[in-house]
């Protein structure tokens, strides 16, 4: 690979099957199959070949009665996969045919779902700021906590010993689990941290803001090391790619940048059309799955995804912006 340009000659493929926007996507552990959530009240399963050509099917999960506004694997096995809608509920699943679903009512409208790295427990957090843990082993919540500020995404560091909430307060709380007390505040921005992304080897996280920044932070020192400042609007999204060499960012800009982690450098930007609102590398090889509020030609959303980093353009047209 090119090291001055690693991405310049890789493609995007668009996959379509929603109805209406996708608002979330998510690689499996084995990076064999990509879930895709929409506002038609759908989540779907695709199964990509990393280096294959033809036509891609898709399995869609049914059972929800409102937008699935966000998805996440278990990162032990592949094909279970938790589910969070806007109606207050999540679905915990496999996709298989005759695997029904099991549901757990939760409080308000969920906007943010994370798995523990070991697969035993999820956090679902809504818009009320109540942070919600379910013990996935008995399908039964084990803590429940309200906070006096608004929190946005969460994660857990990669020994799991660590729990991290990013802020309204331009802030990123870092949480012993599973106690929940808190152990340090982190002054991260200037303004509200909206999604927060941990490196596979787990040596940094990663931060996006309002104020239109990336930061990067060692773990082991709770420091910020750098940040990344190509976008010019407020970042939606981050995601770190398998070896921790490159991380992905995504806001309303007309692009999707990828930057090397050790300079700081953006190294690729994929042309997008409209605000992106998800993205994810593969856990296994440089493809990214990304989605946002694309638009046809008549105006209603498109209900597409795409995933970048294939060698050639496949039978379906390259995706230019």
């Amino acid at each position: 690979m090119d090291k001055t340009a690693p991405f310049k000659n890789r493609h995007s493929r668009e996959y379509e099957g929603h109805k209406k926007k996708v608002h979330s996507v998510a690689w499996n552990c084995s990076g064999t199959k990509v879930a895709s959530g929409s506002a038609d009240q759908t989540a779907r399963i695709w199964h990509i070949e990393p280096h294959g050509h033809g036509k891609v099917k898709d399995i869609e999960l049914k059972g929800h009665n409102d937008s699935v506004d966000q998805l996440c694997w278990d990162p032990k096995h592949a094909d279970l996969i938790a589910t969070a809608s806007e109606v207050g509920s999540m679905l915990l699943g496999k996709k298989r045919k005759n695997n029904c679903p099991r549901q757990a009512e939760l409080s308000d409208e969920n906007i943010n779902i994370t798995y523990k790295p070991d697969g035993t427990h999820i956090a679902v957090g809504n818009r009320d700021d109540e942070l919600t843990i379910l013990d996935v082993r008995k399908f039964k919540a084990i803590h429940k906590q309200k906070f006096s500020y608004e929190v946005n995404e969460m994660a857990w560091s990669m020994t799991g010993d660590r729990f991290f909430l990013t802020t309204g307060n331009g802030t990123v709380e870092v949480l012993a689990y599973p106690s929940l007390q808190s152990v340090d505040t982190l002054v991260a921005h200037t303004a509200s941290c909206y999604c927060i992304a941990i490196d596979p080897l787990g040596r940094y996280f990663a931060v996006g803001s309002a104020d239109s920044l990336v930061s990067l932070w060692d773990i082991s020192q709770m420091l910020c090391t750098r940040t990344f400042t190509k976008l010019e609007w407020p970042v939606r999204t981050v995601s770190f790619n398998y070896t921790g060499e490159y991380i992905a960012s995504a806001s309303e800009d007309s692009f999707t940048d990828i930057s090397n982690v050790q300079t700081g450098r953006s190294v690729h930007q994929i042309p997008c059309r409209a605000a992106t609102n998800s993205v994810e590398w593969n856990p296994k090889y440089n493809l990214l799955a990304y989605a946002g509020d694309d638009k046809n030609k008549y105006q209603a959303d498109e209900g597409v995804f795409r995933i970048f980093g294939f060698e050639s353009a496949w039978d379906l047209t390259e995706y230019t912006g």
